[in-house]
């Protein structure tokens, strides 16, 4: 028999629902490739943990970037590599596939991303806006002619749209997301405290101590790293209200997002939005804070989606079930 797929390709993880299983593989998008013999050497988590630690010849690649696919090929093996893992066993025919897409994607960045996914395997490819697979994921009835507004805050994009009638009324899609914050940290912290990071430690203390709103009480984590005079490791102690402070564009930028979307909202649906409130999907939208820096800015209400990382993956794959 088929299997009916569904798969949030993001830009820092992949996760795959299938339809009565749920989510059952969520691991980093990430691709270890060794240059001198030109394969594979690992996918998922394996390759994450390889991220600033490999030798000259292997690098690890994010095949994804903003959303959209930088390396073909390697999309390919990845999408290949997850969706097997994800069926686990043989079936007669080839599955149908879900592939949730940016709000602003080409219809080339659109193709590129079905074909990789015949490329992996899929007899069938499918492609769904992230917002409207990001409602759908939370409980939402898109069919009604109700007007719903939705932030996702991905790894690569953050996308904001007013769902109504199974469409985005109004959109806006802005490449400042998930690892922009972490990006904005390595550099705060190496211009502040002279001490060079790697990703991974500023993912985790983005996630520790990050904020986005002044918190009651203030938080402390120490980080090590390369200190920038002697070249030595070296530890220093980071709070959460100077990641606040190094958010500060990044939010902004987000929030004009909302703004911009809102203004150019029909009069009728943004009275629906006003009293229904504003939902916060997405994992960048786990960053503490965020729904309450939203709502002070907007004057609406913020709901955080109670599974946040997984809404886009059970949305794609709740899609595949009403196209059938």
């Amino acid at each position: 028999m088929s299997v009916d797929v569904g798969i949030d390709l993001g830009t820092t993880s992949i996760l795959v629902y299938i339809r009565g299983r749920g989510v059952v593989v969520k691991e980093p998008s990430v691709v270890a490739f060794d240059r001198s013999v030109n394969k594979i050497t690992a996918i998922g988590e394996e390759a994450r943990q390889m991220l600033g630690r490999t030798p000259g010849n292997i690098v690890a690649i994010r095949p994804v970037k903003e959303g959209v696919i930088s390396n073909f090929t390697l999309t390919a093996e990845l999408l290949k590599y997850f969706i097997n893992k994800a069926i686990g066993r043989k079936t007669w025919r080839k599955p149908r596939v879900c592939i949730s897409v940016p709000t602003l994607a080409t219809e080339v960045e659109k193709r590129a991303v079905e074909d990789a996914a015949i490329r992996a395997g899929a007899r069938e490819v499918f492609t769904i806006e992230e917002p409207i697979a990001s409602a759908i994921g939370v409980g939402i009835d898109v069919s009604k002619p109700v007007g719903n507004l939705i932030v996702d805050v991905g790894g690569g994009t953050t996308d904001v749209a007013v769902i109504s009638l199974n469409g985005a009324v109004e959109s806006t899609s802005i490449k400042t997301a998930g690892e922009d914050f972490d990006k904005e940290l390595a550099y705060y912290i190496r211009k502040e405290h002279n001490l060079l990071i790697g990703q991974n430690t500023a993912e985790q203390i983005k996630m520790k101590i990050g904020s986005l709103f002044k918190r009651d009480e203030v938080a402390i984590m120490e980080v090590s790293g390369r200190d920038l005079m002697s070249g030595l490791p070296r530890m220093v102690e980071v709070s959460s209200d100077e990641t606040r402070m190094c958010f500060e564009d990044l939010s902004e930028q987000v929030i004009q997002a909302i703004q911009t979307t809102l203004e150019r909202t029909p009069p009728e649906l943004a009275a629906d939005i006003a009293y229904r409130g504003i939902v916060l999907s997405g994992g960048g939208s786990l960053i503490d804070g965020f729904d309450d820096m939203i709502e002070a800015r907007t004057g609406i209400s913020v709901v955080r989606a109670e599974e946040p990382m997984t809404a886009v993956a059970v949305g794609t794959g709740q899609y595949m079930e009403r196209i059938k």
